[in-house]
């Protein structure tokens, strides 16, 4: 027997309150048993339970047995994650889901203020310090970076930018075309309404300081993401549209625990290029590459959609994107990225090590939500609302 609770679309529309990620989520049970199989369950329970406390910091001492448990499985999850030669998924998943759990605080939810207590909190920032670490050591030794050095930047972008445009189509994307069947869109939809909900919140982070040619584009891209101001034209709205087509919920996070920890993953590397303004190349190198190669994915999106014959409003997203993102691929390479070349000239490698890099992790997490569709598919329906 399959729960579900039900949302109403219409206050998301309206700027409703929003759960956090620990709350109850909209799946059938078969998937939150597999979610709670986990070994380390448990153990981002009792963090998310130590976030929720008031002044976590002043208070430590008072959950030592809480916070040793934690830490325990912590310290586990990262040698089993990045220090062994055979890297375990449950571990994977379990680090970037505490990593998640602490970058969220650093937007804004429209929810209970006092789940911000602990937004500036040593010991969260302890916590995500030590993943990040070890966690990044294992994403750059997945490339060879001191070869970024001896290239011409500006060349190695233009190539890149040629090839991305209009990829040969992989065994997934042909499968996501030809194949997938309508409960399958409904499982694409849930995934990726983890980041098409909250659409371009991470790229405001970086807009603030002084002004010039760079910064405008930037800014130019964010406000075209949000609908120039209104409500209506913003891009997360024409996803929540195409959400309550399928009658699925229009709540953030509300799947959260179907994202594999792949998805994640480019998630917190944009949460932390973002907090660091010593990434700002970097991290355009990597917007470049995502605007770059969206419209490519958004049209396997929508020919599937067009294949399973459904409305207008369940794939318009989409065909939105795939307008908008060919012009904002353009922009992030001629106004954005060579203009910083000229900028940084010693540092401007740093573009491209951050372009290779999203395309590795994107592509990662790609094959990893057709592995969840197909699944997903195999074991429930998703419930409507």
């Amino acid at each position: 027997m399959m729960r579900a609770k039900i949302v109403d679309s219409e206050k998301y529309m309206q700027g409703s309150l929003v759960t956090p990620p620990s709350a109850q989520v909209l799946l059938p049970d078969e998937i939150e048993a597999d979610v709670k199989s986990n070994p380390y369950y448990k153990a981002e329970k009792t963090l998310s339970n130590l976030i929720e406390v008031e002044n976590l910091d002043q208070r430590l001492n008072l959950f030592d047995s809480q916070v040793r448990y934690f830490e325990t499985a912590l310290n586990s999850a990262i040698k089993e994650a990045y220090q062994q030669s055979q890297s375990s998924d449950a571990a994977h998943l379990f680090l970037q889901r505490v990593l998640y759990r602490i970058n969220r605080l650093n937007l804004f939810w429209y929810d209970d203020l006092t789940h911000y207590t602990n937004e500036r909190s040593l010991y969260l920032q302890k916590i995500r310090n030590q993943i990040e670490t070890a966690w990044q050591d294992w994403e750059l030794a997945h490339l060879s970076v001191e070869a970024y050095h001896d290239i011409d930047i500006k060349q190695a972008l233009l190539d890149r930018y040629a090839a991305d445009l209009d990829p040969t189509l992989s065994e997934d994307a042909l499968y996501l075309r030809k194949h997938m069947p309508f409960e399958g869109y409904r499982y694409l939809l849930a995934i990726t309404s983890f980041d098409g909900l909250v659409e371009a919140s991470r790229l405001s982070r970086i807009l603030g300081g002084a002004a010039n040619e760079v910064q405008a584009t930037l800014t130019k891209v964010l406000l075209e993401e949000y609908g120039n101001g209104r409500l209506a034209r913003k891009h997360s709205t024409f996803f929540a549209q195409m959400m309550t087509e399928l009658r699925l919920s229009t709540q953030p996070e509300v799947y959260f625990d179907l994202v594999p920890w792949q998805a994640l993953a480019t998630t917190n590397h944009n949460f932390l290029l973002t907090e660091c303004k010593r990434h700002f190349l970097r991290y355009n190198g990597g917007l470049a590459y995502f605007e770059v190669a969206g419209p490519s994915a958004y049209r396997n999106y929508l020919a599937a959609a067009q294949r399973l014959e459904l409305s207008d409003g369940a794939m318009g997203y989409w065909d939105l994107h795939i307008r908008e993102d060919e012009r904002h691929g353009r922009w992030m390479i001629e106004n954005v990225t060579l203009p910083l070349v000229d900028m940084y000239p010693e540092q401007a490698w740093q573009l491209v090590l951050g372009y290779d890099q999203e395309k590795l992790m994107g592509d990662r997490a790609g094959a990893a939500i057709v592995n969840t569709i197909r699944h997903g598919v195999q074991t429930a329906s998703l419930p409507t609302i």
